[in-house]
């Protein structure tokens, strides 16, 4: 208990970035290091005492004496989890820099500790991922091994520090932006209409949302419905419907069909197939006919388990040749092999050609929401030119999806819809890559203690305030160039941006009022600190606010926007 205390009290002393005061700490690390071995002696005879030697004894003696036992063992084991996670590979500070000064000699051992920190990372991944280990497995934890331990190889922060940064970072740009002239006109697309097709490109996102959503399955309908949402699906998940499987030629439908039927109010004959197989590189969609905007849609799964997660994290480039178009052509390596999936499904399968037979006077329309997005971003470009009416709708695309020559290419058939601060549409290992030197350099910067950082911070995004006035990075951004490591990546197609109206801190109880704009990609070539960074990607919150901009126009309608300085806004 003593060194819990005395590391308790050392390490929040003095700055981040100057860590004489707590140059004790990996002593005291050490002592507590030791004291774990009479700790799990101790939990050991709790364990054999409470299995064979506690009878006679008081009820009540016994259960404190068990549930000291198990707590005893859920901290150990969480402790030798977090030292697997958090262990180092690499040493200190000093071998770290050592693997970046040039000119240094022992180019072996560097090799070395590189090779190692890959098969850290690589441990780590299957420690918690707990996935079989075949070889789509093994080359995706490879590959996102290698990306990870290079990212993380030339710093020396801890998760806290990362918080304390995060914080600062968060009230430095709501500074920027309170400062910002609110009359100021974000440029729109070049390759976007300014006012025409507006109203008519957001009633057709709100109308496809609706299946993107669907395509998650039961799972987000109940999380979206909690009170009814389960005794809607009951009944008819209980019930037998092999006959209608048959018909939509699915896979692992479960409660999956019911839903989506509820959530896109199409009959099960409207389906073509609905799969919701999934592995990684390897994700759920449905085919269907939207009788009602004359369309074969095809609508793709976004992120809804481990195994897409490592599809998300396998983010190095892949070469994407597409005929007529020049320059650069690459896309995200997981994001495509999993297009490539769905391609050869809808094509060598006769998906496509048995829904066109059914409907040839229909036009092939692709949807999907974040990972969804991307798969389906990236198959419209496999598709285009069998397909040349086709369209595709993208919510929250990943920001790291295309080159600039895709990127540019797919505004001619591709609209992508990003709400609020959300931050997937801005994450690419170049915008990781800057949001890590940013907040390297405000914690260099701040010259208060860690602890008071976040106590601010937890202050500021509880109830609000003035941001804090501490040294900012901008004022030295210019002193220190970036140095580009990665290829860039793009958000694909036109970008719809809806963000919200009024004050940036509303009552929870207030209404929530929404405008819409074009808008490019350079407004996503930042990553942006805030509460609703992850709250703006949910599917549901998406689909509310398209809902809220199509079916309430008059209340969505800007000032600013029946004016000609503003006429690209909604």
């Amino acid at each position: 208990m003593r060194a819990n205390s005395r590391i308790l009290f050392v390490m929040p002393k003095w700055t981040i970035t100057n860590p004489g005061p707590r140059r004790f700490i990996p002593v005291l690390v050490c002592v507590r290091f030791l004291l774990y071995l009479p700790e799990i002696v101790w939990a050991c005879l709790g364990a054999m005492w409470v299995s064979g030697d506690s009878k006679g004894c008081d009820l009540a003696e016994v259960g404190a004496v068990i549930g000291a036992v198990v707590a005893s063992w859920i901290i150990l084991f969480f402790t030798g989890v977090g030292v697997l996670v958090v262990f180092d590979p690499l040493g200190s500070q000093r071998r770290s820099a050592a693997l970046y000064e040039p000119g240094t000699s022992d180019m072996q051992s560097i090799d070395s500790a590189r090779s190692l920190a890959v098969r850290v990372w690589e441990s780590r991944l299957r420690l918690l991922c707990c996935l079989p280990q075949d070889d789509s497995h093994r080359a995706a934890f490879s590959g996102i091994a290698q990306l990870v331990s290079g990212f993380f190889s030339d710093t020396d922060l801890v998760g806290s520090d990362i918080a304390a940064g995060l914080s600062l970072l968060h009230q430095e740009q709501d500074k920027v932006e309170q400062c910002r002239d609110p009359d100021e006109v974000v440029p729109h697309s070049p390759s976007s209409p300014i006012r025409e097709d507006l109203q008519t490109e957001l009633e057709r996102a709100a109308h496809c949302m609706q299946f993107a959503a669907a395509a998650y399955g039961w799972p987000l309908y109940v999380y979206s419905k909690p009170l009814t949402g389960v005794f809607k699906l009951s009944g008819d998940c209980c019930r037998s419907r092999s006959a209608e499987y048959d018909i939509v030629g699915g896979d692992h439908l479960g409660c999956h069909f019911t839903s989506i039927l509820l959530s896109t109010g199409l009959q099960y004959r409207d389906f073509i197939h609905i799969s919701f197989h999934n592995q990684i590189y390897e994700i759920p969609f449905f085919v269907a006919l939207d009788h009602k905007k004359e369309a074969v849609l095809v609508a793709v799964r976004g992120t809804l388990s481990l195994k897409d997660v490592l599809t998300d994290l396998s983010a190095d480039c892949e070469n994407l040749p597409i005929e007529g178009v020049t320059g650069d052509c690459y896309a995200h390596k997981g994001i495509t092999q999993a297009a490539n999936y769905i391609y050869k499904k809808l094509i060598n399968d006769g998906i496509l050609n048995q829904a066109f037979t059914i409907a040839p006077e229909y036009r092939l329309v692709i949807t999907g929401h974040s990972l969804g997005a991307g798969a389906a971003t990236v198959l419209a470009v496999l598709l285009r030119s069998a397909f040349p009416t086709l369209q595709c709708y993208a919510f929250s695309p990943p920001g790291g999806l295309l080159s600039k020559a895709l990127a540019d290419y797919s505004r001619e058939f591709v609209v992508s819809v990003v709400l609020g601060k959300d931050l997937v549409p801005r994450l690419s290992i170049p915008n990781m890559e800057d949001l890590k030197r940013r907040i390297l350099k405000m914690v260099s910067n701040c010259n208060k203690p860690k602890y008071q950082i976040l106590l601010r911070g937890c202050w500021y995004e509880v109830f609000g305030g003035e941001p804090d006035n501490f040294p900012t990075e901008l004022g030295n951004r210019r002193d220190e160039p970036s140095h580009v490591t990665h290829l860039p990546f793009y958000p694909p197609g036109r970008i719809l941006h809806i963000t919200e109206e009024g004050s940036r801190r509303r009552s929870c109880f207030s209404p929530v009022r929404y405008r819409a704009e074009w808008s490019n990609e350079t407004a996503f070539s930042s990553i942006l600190i805030s509460p609703r960074m992850l709250g703006d990607h949910m599917p549901d919150v998406v689909l509310g606010a398209l809902q809220r901009l199509t079916q309430e126009r008059p209340f969505s309608l800007c000032p600013s926007s029946l004016s000609n300085s503003h006429p690209n806004v909604i």
